[in-house]
């Protein structure tokens, strides 16, 4: 081998490490924010990434993806939001309102993807079908929805009369629900009693102090903190033979006995999708917010079995899954 090509072979060898650095710095990195923990939200991250592929973006192989987890301590969301800006990354996923409004507060330049239950029109967009700005998503309307679970779950236990309804009063929606879920309660003549719970170890007591103040019946609000701890609420329902209405049907699949509400696998899925436009070049300001606007109804009339529970025919021919 003559010197000329040795050093030919050895200068192409010493490229190769700084090619691959290359082409990794060019691979588009996306921020995740998620209020919950990285295990907990597993099924959250499973949907955005299905939604990414579809769109042709897979993790490791054309995108990277940066994650930050508050734990379920909200007030941790703007330092972790913050940090994501820093980093500069193309596109921020956020994923509940407390995500979406950190996101927002911590960049002008930076496109947020966001999948919220509020309304989004209040704190995030202009409007739904033309949301200005760097912020865009999918929304599920969740605000409005605890008013109607109420009165669902009335009719499936009509003779509660004292409701309890669980929520985590650092959501930024909570006031607005609760007066909306009060006013739903005071239209059928039933009392309303509110617990709140903030991390997971609140939950438990939250439970045992609604059923000393003899609630028949539970409202669960759709949060982060709540929607990643499916099997634990579900077993406390269970064990205090307490009918539930959940936000999710993962609650049902799980033995909840009913749930109302919007699919958020197939939200966080639509997230992913609006996230692989915009690394494609599309502009948030251009992506109207979608609305998920399917609502379903699912029954498990095994648990409503144990809870001796009848479910009226009326409730039961509007239902989307009945799992027996």
């Amino acid at each position: 081998m003559t010197r000329r090509v040795f050093i030919a072979l050895l200068g192409g060898a010493a490229a190769w490490p700084l090619a691959a650095r290359a082409q990794q710095a060019a691979m588009p990195v996306i921020g995740v924010l998620g209020g919950g923990s990285v295990a907990a939200g597993t099924f959250r991250v499973a949907a955005i990434k299905q939604g990414l592929k579809e769109a042709g973006y897979v993790e490791g192989q054309n995108v990277a993806i940066e994650y930050r987890w508050a734990d379920d301590q909200y007030s941790q969301l703007p330092a972790l939001a913050a940090d994501l800006a820093a980093r500069q990354v193309m596109v921020i996923v956020a994923m509940g309102n407390a995500a979406a409004l950190a996101a927002k507060a911590s960049t002008a330049t930076i496109p947020i993807v966001f999948e919220v239950g509020a309304d989004p029109v209040h704190g995030l967009v202009a409007s739904l079908a033309r949301p200005g700005g760097n912020v865009t998503g999918v929304t599920f309307l969740g605000g409005e929805l605890p008013a109607k679970q109420l009165e669902v779950l009335h009719e499936a236990v009509p003779k509660s009369a004292i409701i309890g309804m669980l929520e985590n009063p650092t959501n930024p929606n909570s006031d607005a629900v609760r007066a909306n879920v009060q006013a739903a309660a005071d239209s059928i003549g039933r009392k309303l009693v509110v617990a709140k719970a903030i991390v997971e170890r609140d939950i438990e007591p939250a439970f045992t102090t609604l059923v000393q103040q003899g609630i028949g019946s539970l409202l669960l609000r759709s949060d982060g903190l709540f929607n990643d701890r499916t099997e634990m609420l579900v077993a406390l329902a269970a064990r205090h033979v307490l009918p539930t209405i959940y936000p999710l049907r993962e609650f049902v699949v799980a033995g909840g006995l009913m749930s109302y509400g919007a699919s958020l696998r197939d939200a966080l899925r639509q997230v992913g999708l609006y996230t692989g436009k915009i690394l494609m070049g599309a502009k948030p300001s251009d992506l109207p917010v979608m609305q998920a606007v399917k609502v379903e109804l699912a029954i498990n009339l095994k648990t409503a079995k144990t809870f001796g529970i009848t479910f009226p025919l009326s409730l039961l021919g509007r239902a989307n899954e009945v799992i027996e």
